[in-house]
């Protein structure tokens, strides 16, 4: 019974981290759009950006390689499982789907809120990782015992550009709306969401990998 229970976990698990990632470099397309026209000047923060960018489409790789090595599609799980998805519906009224790049690019508070709500979107990602490489149940599987120590590595380089970009330019930090948003967000997951998620046997798979129609190389698969 605990055998199984582990298997579902990380079932779910993986899945819901691998819609994230997918959802986080998809998304920071358009973040980086709008740092090119709003500061072309700012080599650091765009080089930053573009690594977050990278980083986050490898832990995407090394999550469907995961699965890949189980033999088996990651459970279908949609946006009610991403944290960007719902702090940006909480923050800016929409699905980060209908967020407005030119708007972003044209509003300079628009643009400093999305900074401040991605950097603590990363910031709750670290210290859930530094949580889960302490669980037992990440530790009996050493391929995502690697793969979260990877993502811990990477992790402070995803928030940290964002909280100096905001510091050198005069803006504000997190405000504690902003803060108990997070907060509220993550319990949500932990306490509602993601319990239901793992207790429904009727949830299916997914029949395609979300990058299917992308056309750039894959990053170096991850090996058992």
């Amino acid at each position: 019974m605990f055998a199984a229970f582990r298997r579902r976990y990380l079932d779910v698990l993986a899945s819901i981290y691998l819609y994230n990632e997918h959802r986080g470099y998809t998304s920071i397309d358009r973040v980086l759009e709008a740092v090119r026209v709003r500061a072309p000047d700012d080599a650091v923060f765009i080089a930053a950006i573009e690594k977050h960018r990278a980083d986050e489409r490898k832990h995407y790789t090394m999550f469907r390689r995961w699965f890949e090595l189980q033999g088996k599609m990651p459970l279908k799980v949609d946006r009610a499982l991403g944290h960007i998805d719902r702090f940006v519906e909480i923050i800016f009224g929409v699905t980060i789907d209908d967020l407005d790049t030119q708007k972003v690019i044209d509003e300079p508070e628009m643009f400093e809120r999305l900074c401040r709500v991605i950097m603590l979107t990363e910031m709750r990602g670290m210290w859930q990782v530094e949580k889960l490489l302490k669980s037992p149940l990440i530790k009996h599987d050493p391929v995502m015992m690697k793969i979260f120590r990877i993502v811990e590595k990477d992790e402070p380089s995803h928030w940290m550009p964002y909280r100096d970009w905001l510091a050198r330019t005069g803006r504000r930090q997190a405000k504690w709306t902003e803060r108990l948003t997070d907060f509220w967000i993550h319990r949500e997951l932990l306490f509602l969401k993601i319990p239901f998620l793992f207790l429904n046997p009727w949830l299916p798979r997914r029949t395609d990998w979300a990058d299917a129609l992308e056309h750039e190389p894959a990053p170096r698969p991850l090996t058992a």
